[in-house]
């Protein structure tokens, strides 16, 4: 059985309105555009000859990552003599993460952070990433005497709370998310609820939840099915299918694909229902909408973005983000998407590096759509951990690469 939850951390206040008022403006030194600001403002299009992109309506940074931006940067200068740690990276962008680490912000892998955070002291400072943290990592942190910088994203407090509910309850927290990701290790160890007496089950796949379906229904080989879901913290300690799904509850990554998770809670609904019946059925299970609304907003306005004519999607954001990783799930259902890091993946009008998400590896495609003649529309997208000014930067190498150079793109705009 896991331990209780941790005591409260040694928070700090960081916010103060002469730090923020200096924070804001280095952060939108870094990060702002006023070029995409204003392609935005003109309906998200910039047409010139016969080369054509379309923003997508909602992308970039949202509320939560923009709040823990400015965290890591206040903590920085509030605390410039001290050491600051943080905990793996603040959100899943290299760019943003980079900036850190040359402001003497020292990030501390994820398989590393309970050996690492063992040996600071009360004189440091702890930065908590975007994601949140695990409960026993909280709680070393605290024994240590560390000051915390919080910067978790509400929405994902928001899913902690219910997962605890569900345990105070009885209810299994069934979680639909990566095992392994920094949100869902936070969300799992929060499942096992207050008194440490609670279980969860993370699943990934439609194929993962139709396994579990087929137990509830009839049963099956319990052997099997703990060697299905052992890998990667997916089971709680002592988690026994025939006794911890009798009752469960659904909640998910925030960052997920939602009509996957809508489909995931349906198909775990009906299960139960199949099982117990109508009416103790429906006493037997429960479910929380838990994706982001920025994460949501994303999905949405691509899906507004693929209703136009379009001939190639850019997916710009960190390759280990989860939610930008879904948009590029949504565009390569319509037409050819390519998922790339920075504008420096455009290596030339016929040749993007990009990563695969089949193959889970960066590769080198060649695609004549970009340098095809006559009139091409181009898409771009991005989640919601990727700066403006990286999607300044690709739309300028689309044109670049087209024969147009910056200076007419912003007289285009009017910037």
């Amino acid at each position: 059985m896991s331990a209780p939850a941790a005591a409260p951390a040694r928070r700090v206040n960081v916010r103060t309105p002469e730090v923020m008022e200096r924070v804001q403006a280095e952060v939108e030194t870094h990060y702002r555009s006023v070029l995409v600001e204003a392609v935005r403002q003109q309906g998200s299009v910039v047409q010139i000859g016969e080369t054509t992109v379309r923003l997508a309506r909602d992308f970039g940074f949202c509320y939560g990552v923009e709040r823990a931006i400015d965290l890591a940067y206040a903590a920085r200068r509030v605390f410039a003599e001290r050491r600051v740690f943080l905990l793996g990276e603040i959100i899943h962008n290299p760019e943003v993460n980079r900036q850190l680490t040359e402001m003497g912000i020292v990030s501390i892998p994820i398989l590393e952070q309970e050996q690492a955070v063992s040996q600071l002291t009360s004189e440091d400072v702890v930065i908590v990433p975007a994601f949140g943290a695990e409960t026993k990592l909280m709680k070393l942190i605290s024994e240590r005497g560390c000051m915390v910088v919080d910067t978790t994203c509400g929405d994902v407090m928001s899913v902690w709370k219910r997962v605890r509910g569900y345990a105070k309850s009885g209810f299994t927290s069934i979680i639909h998310g990566k095992a392994s990701h920094e949100e869902t290790r936070a969300t799992s160890s929060r499942a096992l609820g207050d008194q440490g007496n609670g279980h969860y089950l993370v699943i990934l796949t439609l194929s993962d939840v139709d396994f579990v379906c087929d137990y509830i229904r009839k049963g099956g080989n319990k052997a099997a099915f703990m060697e299905r879901f052992k890998g990667a913290s997916a089971l709680s300690e002592g988690f026994d299918p025939d006794l911890h799904l009798q009752q469960i509850g659904v909640a998910n990554q925030t960052t997920m694909l939602k009509s996957e998770t809508e489909e995931i809670q349906r198909r775990l609904q009906q299960a139960i229902l199949d099982r117990d019946g109508a009416e103790t059925g429906g006493k037997n299970f429960q479910v929380f909408d838990t994706i982001c609304g920025a994460t949501q907003e994303r999905q949405d306005s691509l899906f507004l973005l693929l209703q136009q004519p379009l001939d190639v999607l850019l997916v710009v954001g960190g390759y280990n983000s989860s939610n930008t990783t879904h948009l590029v799930e949504i565009g390569e259902q319509q037409l050819p998407t390519f998922f790339i890091r920075t504008a420096e993946c455009l290596t030339s009008l016929e040749q993007i590096v990009h990563f695969d998400l089949h193959l889970k590896a960066e590769k080198t495609s060649y695609s004549a759509k970009l340098s095809q003649s006559g009139p091409v529309v181009i898409g771009i997208t991005a989640g919601a951990s990727c700066p403006n000014n990286l999607i300044e930067d690709t739309l300028l190498r689309v044109f670049k690469l087209r024969g147009i150079d910056e200076a007419q793109v912003r007289a285009a705009v009017g910037v």
